[in-house]
């Protein structure tokens, strides 16, 4: 199964991973499942960080890195990705988490979030 991991997954995932579920855990950490990381959150940790967003501290450099070499799949952003977004009801207006709603849509990849208002979009989401 392949995971597309929201932003806060990836931080808690890398940096609190004591605020992850018991079943996500295993879900992560089983061989048999590809975790995915858009660019986009990078993008957005990177963003929120200059401007001193809490809980977006972490160094998007390590984080990429780090999840490279834990052999997570970068997912980049394509040009078919922002014109999904156009087809997304607007029921959430924050555009990285849009973005990652249309890459989840467009790849077939099942998108795990924390944030209920986002598991409410249509697609392959998952309220974890």
């Amino acid at each position: 199964m392949e995971i597309l991991l929201d932003t806060h997954f990836i931080l808690w995932t890398l940096l609190t991973p004591a605020k992850l579920s018991p079943q996500a855990r295993t879900l992560i950490n089983d061989p048999l499942n590809e975790v995915v990381f858009s660019t986009a959150s990078l993008w957005e940790i990177a963003i929120k960080r200059a401007v001193g967003s809490p809980g977006f501290q972490a160094d998007p450099r390590i984080l990429r890195s780090t999840m490279l070499s834990s052999s997570y799949i970068k997912l980049p952003v394509l040009g078919e990705h922002a014109v999904a977004i156009a087809g997304l009801p607007p029921i959430h207006k924050d555009p990285f988490d849009r973005l990652l709603i249309a890459q989840a849509s467009v790849e077939g990849i099942l998108f795990w979030t924390a944030d209920r208002v986002v598991a409410r979009c249509p697609g392959p989401i998952r309220l974890i």
